[in-house]
């Protein structure tokens, strides 16, 4: 029998995850956060196989609002379905759906903005906006989103919006977006509801609690490799957005 030693690496340990975002408990900043009361109700759908547990900010987000609803899944009969309430009017809730519209395009202007069933700029913006009751949220890859948007028709019923932003994400070279118009989850919420409730206290909010975790993410992604996000796989791009076609 030899008596060298066992070389063979120990199996690494899973990292603990916080039970409210999920995230690995290095990365979470759920201490930090005081839920808004919020005027624009907020629904995110997050497809299945969006797996970003270190970057993603789907739940992180839900957790800033009082009215702010998750569910995580391919389809749902309708948007009262989807959002576990009556809703009376779905028209009055905007889907932020990207697809091949690009607002500098369209020759937009202001950081949100209201399309037609045609994909054209729709007139009367202003008043569009400010009859909105929620906004739908699509959380994933551009794949992913596309498929979120294909596989639930009520969504046509919604009021559609891209962005306009005008910066880019604060993901930075952590995760490279397609598009100028590519936002995280949180930033793209941001975005909405300080621009439709008149708050730029939103926008602070949110925009500090993703800085705080990329701020967490790059101190210990060196000690800690298996936070990094996997590559995707080939003909994947990712959804900001959030995101989330």
């Amino acid at each position: 029998m030899s008596n060298q030693p066992d070389t063979a690496a120990a199996p690494t340990e899973p990292i603990p995850e916080c039970p409210h975002c999920q995230k690995p408990m290095p990365l979470c900043i759920c201490d930090t956060v005081t839920p808004i009361e919020n005027r624009l109700s907020l629904l995110i759908l997050q497809h299945p196989q969006e797996q970003d547990r270190a970057l993603g900010t789907a739940r992180l987000l839900a957790k800033h609002f009082v009215d702010a609803t998750l569910r995580v899944g391919l389809s749902w009969p309708s948007l009262s379905k989807a959002l576990g309430r009556p809703v009376e009017n779905a028209a009055r809730w905007a889907v932020l759906y990207l697809g091949s519209a690009r607002a500098a395009d369209l020759e937009a202007e202001g950081e949100i903005v209201a399309l037609n069933r045609k994909g054209e700029i729709a007139d009367n913006q202003r008043a569009i906006l400010g009859k909105l009751e929620g906004v739908v949220l699509l959380d994933g890859t551009w794949s992913q989103a596309k498929a979120l948007w294909w596989r639930n028709p009520w969504m046509l019923k919604c009021q559609r919006v891209i962005l306009n932003p005008a910066h880019p994400s604060r993901y930075g070279r952590l995760r490279k977006e397609p598009r100028r118009d590519g936002l995280s989850t949180i930033e793209a919420a941001a975005t909405i509801l300080a621009a439709v409730e008149r708050r730029p206290d939103i926008a602070d909010t949110l925009h500090a609690s993703f800085e705080r975790l990329l701020t967490r993410y790059r101190e210990v992604q060196a000690e800690m490799p298996e936070l990094a996000p996997k590559p995707a796989p080939k003909g994947r791009r990712d959804f900001r957005r959030r995101k989330r076609a």
